[in-house]
């Protein structure tokens, strides 16, 4: 149930994304180059901070495994600089409302900022590399605070989801709710090399034959896994908990899948070495009950609602605000 609105109206989160992601995005690159990249009601938003945010939202894609066209970066670049635009204009509504916040609420975010580095020392060098200040940071964390409660008075307490609409949801979007089957299997790994040669594999092999002869003789599954396996799951006794499809290796999971509660597999060889899999239990595929997760619905859709409104209430600012774009429009 995620949501296809656009992410900026949690502002909190996305500065925390946008210094976390931005600074390592940014880390390695010369120092940002100087200029305004719009103009909004006389606030300059600057190019630094334009950079910032398009790293944010490229390394969202990448991190999905995403190769990005020049059409998509040029989309990119409009996301990220409308997004400024759009904070901006929140935060001026939020100043026009009378919304503060109190010191030591942001002296708190930036605590638990820091404690995303290693060190004091990491956080500043991430801040220098990136070419911002602690000070600079503090005061998006402010406006974020002051915008995030902006929001929470005038959207989110003044919206609701009625039980039908939750319900109608429910009813009318049946695949969201399907709990495909699962299984839940021990392994125990002989690891192989991916270079390994006839002979390496072969030693390999003869070692698990001797622990699948152990199991024949009627040795406990987990405490072989424990005290033989090469796998990190080894720890826990070889458990891999429960998984569907397509979440392990095609012949590891085909094994599982064919496999009744109780049994162990034959050896099975995948990219990773050779295994033994015992399956404990198997849950058919089944489809999750309104009452056990009506609330999950209703705060999906309460979020989706109070997203909608404030893109709504931003566009007609917009209508009615002084906005200077200075963007070019070319690959970056």
């Amino acid at each position: 149930m995620d949501s296809k609105q656009s992410k900026w109206v949690w502002t909190l989160g996305v500065i925390f994304a946008l210094v976390l992601v931005g600074l390592s995005a940014l880390a390695g690159e010369e120092r940002l180059p100087e200029g305004k990249v719009a103009v909004v009601n006389g606030s300059v938003i600057t190019r630094a901070a334009f950079e910032r945010e398009r790293s944010r939202i490229q390394q969202s894609l990448f991190s999905r495994g995403k190769p990005l066209s020049d059409t998509q970066r040029l989309q990119i670049d409009r996301e990220a600089l409308e997004n400024l635009i759009s904070r901006e204009l929140l935060y001026q509504e939020s100043q026009k409302r009378g919304v503060t916040v109190d010191e030591t609420v942001t002296n708190e975010q930036l605590r638990k900022l820091k404690e995303r580095f290693p060190s004091e020392d990491e956080f500043k060098s991430a801040l220098t590399k990136a070419n911002l200040s602690e000070a600079a940071i503090k005061s998006e964390l402010k406006k974020a605070i002051v915008i995030q409660q902006f929001v929470d008075r005038e959207f989110v307490r003044k919206t609701s989801v009625t039980e039908e609409e939750s319900r109608a949801y429910y009813d009318s979007h049946p695949d969201l709710f399907k709990q495909p089957e699962q299984v839940r299997a021990s392994h125990i790994l002989i690891k192989v090399d991916p270079g390994a040669d006839a002979s390496q594999k072969a030693e390999a092999r003869k070692k698990l034959e001797e622990i699948q002869e152990s199991v024949h003789n009627g040795e406990d599954f987990s405490t072989l896994a424990t005290e033989r396996s090469e796998g990190p799951s080894r720890k826990r006794g070889g458990d891999l908990g429960y998984f569907g499809r397509g979440q392990m290796v095609k012949p590891f999971e085909e094994a599982a899948f064919a496999l009744r509660p109780g049994e162990v597999s034959d050896i099975v060889e995948t990219e990773f070495g050779y295994h033994l899999i015992k399956v404990f239990d198997k849950k058919p595929q089944t489809t999750l009950a309104y009452e056990g997760i009506e609330g999950k619905i209703k705060q999906y859709l309460k979020q989706d609602k109070v997203q909608k409104e404030v893109h709504r209430y931003v566009e007609e600012l917009k209508k009615n605000a002084k906005v200077e774009r200075f963007l070019t429009e070319s690959p970056s």
